[in-house]
């Protein structure tokens, strides 16, 4: 392809609007544009990218068994109604009518889809294992769409899901998946990690996130020191602390002190002269079950989905402040556990081994020092509810746990029959029973991985794209085109790429070297081939990688295969 001959609308300066690398350098290198906001138009060499993307994506899921459809994205309400999700997937979905007053969405998702095609024409166990993927749009109106195709409301996933008669069958479709993916991300040059996640509102008993690690992650990663362990910081455990029954005669007297406008943690540790540790953070919060009360370690965060998981609740927030004064007499700030009736109470097992700990004292403006449990008051019960940090003990083997920063571009799931038995997507097994189907869903957001292999690797000169998806794998430069004999090897060199079926793009325009070298750093192709006066006056040609900078000077009728060799190394 000829550069003059393609849309690359390169930009000299960064969009303002732009937020992290990926949306940026996309939208300097003429990749992306944005429609409206998290809608995005993808330009020609943005999708020459996700086409190289799709396809690896399309191979490997093919290579472990899927069978490819395409589901409708405009999706009747009725099939939401009959999975119980209409009302509780929530203004991510967006709904809609058509000219008969009928209710439609946009799919954010296709569980209930592709439940409905299955049950329709699959009924018998000898039909069974299946697994049906797709490539295809989603919206979801995100309330705050950032980061370019990052967190788009319209975005392209590939989406699978399996079927099978038994638990069995059930771990052996996540397993070929789990393998699959894999084996499609190191496929896509990216360094990445598979970690336990929390289902969130598709369901199911167990999911992994695939993360691609970055500095500039928005997720952060757990990781055990010692073993394999990995989770997300909304799934990831902390080994339960031995409990300590504290001494007695350590309790100080309990006292009610003044602690005016003082609401935060570290305004009220200051004011008393006391570690954040010594606080016990008391949180409100409204559940579809009622109100909940959870205590917390003060230089502890709580974890909202550990907590909503633990109460086995539909929906969860912080209370708001008419519920918070019902509860505790006290505006938001000063609220703590002594005192409260008639309200359900969870407290960290961090807060176990505590001695004279600092309290809010349910009054505007006063807090209570030396509270103890048991003494003070009582807690029936401790769980696991905030969130891990480096330096705590792994569940599974003992050893201090770490967090690092990664970019979520891949989750499993094992549904289990949460789809089939609501929509009676059923089989008939070999005693002519009606069973339901054991369900798995797969996801992949294809943008959302090409944008996280941007942010993964890249450098202040633009993209510094992976070989396997790179939208053209060599660019050659001649310095001036007005220079016939320049161009003459230029053209060369072109056709002889082409011809040994190397993706080349031929930068003919009448631009200054500066600019080419600019833009091409910018686009992100692997090697850079330079035509300029080394060529006419030495037949000589210069190869530059663009990720690690090697450069070398190659005779004209060496060029193809040399290139062809660098293309062929690791790492280029």
């Amino acid at each position: 392809m000829r550069y003059s001959q393609l849309l690359i609308p390169t930009l000299r300066e960064d969009p303002a609007e732009a937020e992290v690398a990926s949306q940026r350098l996309m939208m300097r290198a003429g990749m992306i544009r944005k429609l409206a906001a998290g809608i995005y138009s993808t330009l020609p060499l943005g999708q020459r990218v996700i086409q190289k993307t799709k396809q690896i994506v399309r191979e490997e899921m093919n290579r472990a068994g899927g069978q490819e459809v395409f589901l409708p994205f405009v999706q009747p309400a009725e099939l939401w109604v009959e999975s119980g999700r209409w009302e509780v997937y929530g203004k991510e979905m967006l709904r809609l009518k058509d000219r008969n007053d009928r209710q439609f969405c946009l799919g954010p998702t296709h569980e209930e889809v592709i439940t409905d095609l299955v049950r329709n024409t699959v009924n018998s166990y000898r039909q069974l294992p299946i697994n049906l993927y797709q490539i295809h749009i989603k919206f979801r109106d995100e309330i705050r769409p950032r980061f370019g195709i990052m967190r788009a409301r319209e975005f392209i996933m590939k989406d699978a899901y399996s079927f099978d008669i038994d638990e069995k069958g059930a771990e052996e479709s996540y397993r070929k998946m789990y393998e699959a993916y894999s084996r499609i991300f190191e496929r896509l040059g990216l360094k990445f990690r598979a970690v336990e996640a929390d289902t969130g509102p598709i369901g199911g008993n167990f999911s992994h996130e695939f993360m691609v690690l970055a500095d500039t992650g928005e997720d952060i990663i757990v990781t055990c020191t010692g073993c394999e362990y990995a989770a997300n910081t909304e799934k990831a455990e902390i080994a339960r602390p031995a409990a300590v029954a504290p001494e007695p005669a350590a309790f100080k007297e309990i006292l009610r002190v003044e602690t005016p406008n003082m609401r935060t943690i570290e305004e009220v540790a200051g004011f008393l002269k006391v570690e954040p540790k010594d606080l016990i953070k008391t949180l409100v919060f409204s559940s579809s079950d009622g109100p909940v009360v959870a205590l917390v370690r003060g230089d502890h965060d709580i974890n909202e989905v550990k907590l909503r998981n633990y109460l086995k609740c539909d929906t969860l927030e912080l209370a708001e402040e008419d519920v918070i004064e019902k509860i505790t007499s006290a505006p938001r700030g000063f609220a703590g556990p002594l005192g409260m009736k008639n309200v359900r109470m969870i407290a960290d097992f961090g807060l176990q081994a505590g001695v004279n700990m600092v309290t809010g004292g349910n009054e505007r403006d006063v807090h209570v020092i030396n509270v103890n449990f048991e003494r003070d008051f009582t807690v029936q019960e401790f769980a696991d509810i905030r969130s891990a940090a480096a330096g705590d003990i792994c569940p599974r083997c003992g050893s201090p746990l770490a967090t690092t920063r990664g970019i979520e571009v891949g989750h499993i799931f094992k549904l289990g029959t949460k789809y089939s038995k609501a929509m009676n997507c059923c089989y008939l097994d070999q005693q002519g029973r009606s069973q339901p189907m054991i369900m798995g869903c797969y996801g992949i957001g294809v943008g959302r991985t090409v944008a996280a292999a941007i942010e993964q690797s890249h450098d202040d000169n633009g993209i510094i794209f992976p070989k396997p998806i790179a939208p053209f794998l060599v660019i050659v430069v001649p310095v001036n085109c007005k220079d016939t004999v320049q161009m003459d090897i230029a053209l060369k060199l072109y056709n002889g790429l082409l011809e040994r079926g190397i993706e080349v793009l031929l930068d003919d325009r009448d631009e200054r070297p500066g600019i080419k070298f600019k833009d091409a750093d910018l686009i992100g192709i692997p090697l850079r081939v330079t035509v300029g006066k080394n060529a006419v006056e030495k037949q000589q040609i210069d190869i530059k990688e663009r990720k690690g900078g090697d450069a070398q000077q190659v005779a004209i009728d060496e060029a193809v295969a040399a290139i062809e060799g660098r293309l062929n190394q690791p790492g280029v």
